[in-house]
């Protein structure tokens, strides 16, 4: 057995662009960075962003163009794939990751951030307290019984 798996948690390093393919479904890309802290030989702190070209199709395309900015972050789960093509007689090739789920992480006040650590993740972002965001859900107040809960 044969396992093509990537996993990815990170921010994005530009907006999505979302096009149709000819047959009429919506494809959208879009690149996330990911960040490693590591100690070097010397017991120096280092610090290594890699970064990763995201496809995602579909009706989620659309979800992640609407939503997704600059900045945001995300956890992708999806597989690899390299594609190649011949530009000015000089073949060319890119490898990315073909999202199955995009989730969103936290939103932070502003999207992006200016300053901070810059590790993935949003650590340093501001997010809403708890309490603020539930403020305008209205929630039933029936009691739930387990009883009648089927599973």
């Amino acid at each position: 057995m044969y396992i093509n798996k990537a996993i990815l948690f990170g921010n994005l390093t530009r907006d999505p662009e979302l096009r149709a393919l000819p047959s009429g479904m919506n494809v959208c890309n879009f690149s996330i960075a990911t960040n490693r802290v590591y100690k070097d030989r010397d017991g120096k702190k280092q610090e290594q962003t890699d970064f990763h070209n995201i496809v995602v199709f579909g009706r989620q395309a659309d979800t992640v163009s609407q939503y997704l900015k600059k900045g945001s972050s995300a956890y992708i789960e999806g597989r690899m794939q390299t594609r190649s093509w011949e530009q000015n007689g000089e073949k060319k090739y890119r490898t990315e990751v073909v999202a199955d789920s995009v989730q969103f992480g936290p939103r932070g006040s502003g999207g992006a951030r200016s300053t901070g650590s810059g590790q993935a993740g949003g650590r340093d972002s501001e997010v809403e307290p708890v309490e603020a965001q539930g403020a305008g859900i209205e929630y039933p107040k029936d009691d739930i019984n387990p009883d009648d809960i089927p599973f």
